[in-house]
């Protein structure tokens, strides 16, 4: 799962269904949605691709998708914001919400 800056950021979500990881290594719920997100990820990876997004080094990108808890998971399709979900997702809630963008 790539992790992503704010140089990155744009460019990787602007191509087809994108789920955004906004976390920060101190938060809790953010580690134990990792091996979470992986477990997707290898099952989906032809249907989206995730990635990752420190909100203590990007800020500023966070504040643009008005993250203000974490972890939040927003769901990116052709560079548009479609749909965000906040707090901890087990893998059926979350391979839902990502059916949601197809």
């Amino acid at each position: 799962m790539k992790i992503v800056s704010g140089s990155d950021f744009e460019k990787e979500i602007e191509q087809g269904l994108v789920l955004v990881d906004f976390y920060a290594d101190w938060c809790g719920p953010c580690k134990m949605q990792t091996p979470v997100l992986e477990e997707v990820q290898n099952e989906l990876q032809d249907q989206v691709k995730i990635i990752k997004l420190n909100v203590d080094n990007d800020p500023t990108i966070a504040q643009n998708y008005n993250v203000m808890s974490i972890p939040t998971l927003v769901l990116f399709k052709n560079g548009t914001e479609f749909a965000t979900t906040v707090g901890f997702q087990a893998k059926p809630q979350l391979i839902e919400f990502i059916n949601k963008g197809k």
